[in-house]
Parts: C-alpha cells; sequence; structure tokens
C-alpha cells in the first residue's frame, strides 16, 4: 500500500492542528470577541490573536524543518536550496502576520516598540517546529514520508481554515474543515493508489 505513509501522515498533521485548535483560545483576523474558539478564557481579544497566529505558525516552522532534514539526508527529492526557498517564502509572509499582531496592540496603547517585538514573538515557535521536524527526519528516517505528509495536512488545516472565511462563519466550523480534509484525503488516496 504505497498511498499509506501519505494517508497517515496527512490524517495525523490534520489532526495534530485541529487539536491545538480546540484546546488553545484563540481568536481569527477580523472576527469578533464572541467567536474566539478553544476553551473558555478571559484573555483579551488581542491575546486571542496572538495565540491564533503563534498556533497556526507551527506547521510552518515543521514544514521547513522537515525540507532541512531530508536535504541533509541527502534525499533526492530535497535540496538545501529548496529549504531556503521555502524557508525565505514563509519568513517573507511573516511579516504581515507580525502586523496583524502588532497593529491590534498599538491601537490598544502599547508602545511601538513592545507592539513590534510582540509582533515578532508570535513566530517564535516556528525555529523550535522546525527543529523537531528536522532531528526527526534525521535520526528516525524511515519516518521521513510520515513526516511530509504530516507537515502538509497541519498546513492545508491552517490554510483551510485561515483562507476560506466560510468555514468559520457558522456552527459547522469543524465539519466544514474536516470534510474538506477527509475529502482531499480521499482523492489523495485514490490518485496514488491508481495513478
Amino acid at each position: 500500500m504505497i498511498w499509506m505513509p501519505a494517508a497517515v501522515g496527512f490524517f495525523l498533521g490534520a489532526m495534530f492542528i485541529f487539536v491545538l485548535d480546540r484546546f488553545t483560545p484563540h481568536l481569527h483576523i477580523n472576527f469578533g470577541i464572541e467567536e474566539k474558539e478553544g476553551v473558555k478564557t478571559k484573555l483579551h481579544r488581542t491575546t486571542l490573536l496572538i495565540l491564533a497566529i503563534t498556533l497556526h505558525n507551527i506547521p510552518e516552522g515543521l514544514a521547513v524543518g522537515v525540507l532541512f532534514g531530508a536535504a541533509a539526508l541527502g534525499m533526492p527529492d530535497a535540496s538545501v536550496a529548496g529549504a531556503i526557498a521555502l524557508a525565505i517564502g514563509i519568513g517573507i509572509q511573516n511579516f504581515p502576520e507580525g502586523i496583524a499582531v502588532s497593529m491590534p496592540l498599538r491601537r490598544h496603547g502599547v508602545s511601538r516598540v513592545k507592539s513590534f517585538w510582540y509582533g515578532q514573538l508570535s513566530a517564535i515557535v516556528e525555529p523550535f517546529a522546525g527543529v523537531i521536524g528536522a532531528l526527526a527526519v534525521i535520526y528516525v528516517q524511515p519516518i521521513l514520508p510520515f513526516a511530509l505528509a504530516f507537515a502538509a495536512g497541519a498546513m492545508i488545516f491552517v490554510v483551510v481554515e485561515e483562507v476560506i472565511p466560510e468555514t468559520q462563519r457558522d456552527k459547522y466550523t469543524d465539519v466544514a474543515v474536516l470534510g474538506f480534509i477527509g475529502g482531499f484525503l480521499v482523492m489523495m488516496i485514490l490518485d496514488v493508489a491508481l495513478g
């Protein structure tokens, strides 16, 4: 069953972010405080926004780390240049994420310097997740297909939840995202198994 590593890794990656999403209190950009997700909390709206962006930076770090780990092992489809390009791309898209954290803080009277640093700190989980991803691949080479698929599943979950706002605007938010993940998984299995 050639499709199994990709399917299992993808599913586990999506479920990892799903569990974090369910239990970490957070708020998506442009949502009202009444639309906060995760466990019940009295945290301020800005803190919830910072937690959301921080939570969604984990799969980005994992993806970069896994690719660097694969390149370090000399895997045929992984290169240091590709890993650097991915890291630069993710670094560039972290600028607007940092601004999304800094601007609400500034609006609430936090100084410019503190607002900037809190925006930067929202991505602090990426290097840690990257190291974990790289070490997992380097020291447990047989898990590479699972690790790459895990990072992909985590990233797809975040993309669906953040880029398709209609999936988050009613009481069936989890069903919408998990339905997409399930459909993607079925199509991926069919493509690999039959194609």
